[in-house]
């Protein structure tokens, strides 16, 4: 019984997955299409815009003349924008001030192609000042914003680029930079001086060595001699020596026989 349970759960996991999924795909071809219609209303409108342009001299050529400018600036300014702005997190604000200018082209825009329908060429005709002078601000504006874009992000890029080539430079020159190391040949001066235990010194207020003289330094290396010591007596013993000439008549005379008085 459990385990009808269990197949019963994966198969309604696995119908909700699947609707899931089917959501998704149906939403982003939505979009796919969407987007495909809306560039090809674009280019169509373009088309027709530049075709009226040329066709219709005076205020109807001027006035498609104006709508191409201001749609070309400002869907540059947009894309400009959009790429960039995932790689810098600065331009948050630059991207709140575009959709403000994008809702005066908009209003523009609107009002542009209600003239086209206008029978009355002379109210057109006045009213063309005003809205080039519209066009203008709004595409300097536009202009502005994205060229500030392109040179932040070449600034970035150039900055980067010359980053790059030092660290290049400091690894090219530390890959040719060897040495060769020879190899040490074995010492032959065998009674070079100072052998490895003669470098010590004694230590501070220790005694001089038996046998060394008092008054005379002491000579290091291998031409020291150690001069040999002249036997001391023994402070037990006096020694046994014969008497001199000059103390035999005293003692001598010193000398007198038992016999006399």
């Amino acid at each position: 019984m459990e385990a009808i349970w269990i197949l019963l759960l994966l198969f309604v996991l696995i119908m909700l997955a699947g609707v899931y999924a089917a959501v998704r795909a149906v939403r982003a071809a939505k979009r796919g299409i969407d987007r495909t219609v809306h560039q090809a209303r674009r280019t169509v409108e373009e088309t027709r815009l530049r075709a009226r342009q040329l066709a219709q001299p005076g205020a109807a050529g001027e006035l498609a003349q104006l709508r191409l400018s201001l749609r070309g600036s400002m869907r540059a300014t947009g894309q400009a924008l959009q790429a960039a702005a995932p790689q810098d997190q600065s331009l948050s604000e630059s991207l709140i001030l575009f959709q403000r200018l994008s809702a005066h082209a908009q209003d523009l825009e609107a009002d542009l192609k209600r003239l086209e329908q206008e029978p009355d060429k002379s109210r057109l005709a006045a009213l063309l000042p005003d809205l080039r002078q519209r066009t203008e601000r709004i595409t300097h504006s536009a202009d502005s914003l994205r060229w500030a874009v392109q040179e932040r992000t070449q600034r970035f890029a150039h900055d980067d680029l010359d980053s790059l080539n030092r660290e290049i430079e400091m690894e090219a020159g530390a890959l040719r930079h060897w040495t060769a190391v020879e190899p040490e040949e074995p010492r032959t001066d065998v009674g070079a001086w100072p052998p490895p235990d003669a470098g010590a010194r004694p230590e501070t207020g220790s005694r001089p060595e038996a046998g060394a003289r008092p008054g005379t330094g002491a000579r290091s290396g291998p031409e020291a001699v150690r001069e040999p010591e002249p036997p001391r007596p023994s402070l037990g013993a006096r020694p046994q020596t014969e008497p001199q000439d000059w103390q035999k008549p005293w003692q001598q005379q010193s000398r007198r026989p038992e016999n006399t008085p």
